[in-house]
């Protein structure tokens, strides 16, 4: 699993990486963080697929969210019975400090014969 995470994490955090150096050119000197390849990067996939280059960054960003969505439930689905035997403790342990709460501000009400 944690070769699974490392191989989902690496590619989206270059790829982020590389988009906000080269959107805000910070280039370092090096041509593949600069401007200009930003740009150029970004008209080549648009004369691809056939759309503007300004609509490809907001759907990359959708896919990684969809993407990040799955990967989570995936990761939440082999980890179920961890998860349901914490939210079982979890609902216990609020269900016993109500129960203490409620004991705590009945004992407050009622008077006392001393």
């Amino acid at each position: 699993m944690r070769s699974f995470l490392i191989f989902w994490a690496g590619p989206l955090s270059f790829l982020w990486g590389w988009y906000f150096l080269s959107y805000y050119d910070l280039s370092m000197g090096m041509y593949f963080f600069s401007r200009e390849m930003h740009d150029l990067v970004f008209t080549i996939y648009g004369n691809i697929l056939g759309i503007a280059p300004d609509s490809i960054p907001p759907l990359v960003a959708r896919a990684c969210i969809v993407d990040t969505g799955l990967v989570f439930c995936l990761i939440a689905f082999r980890r179920r019975k961890q998860i349901i035997a914490w939210v079982k403790v979890w609902r216990a342990n609020r269900a016993a400090a109500a129960s203490a709460n409620t004991a705590l501000a009945y004992s407050k009400e009622l008077p006392s014969a001393f």
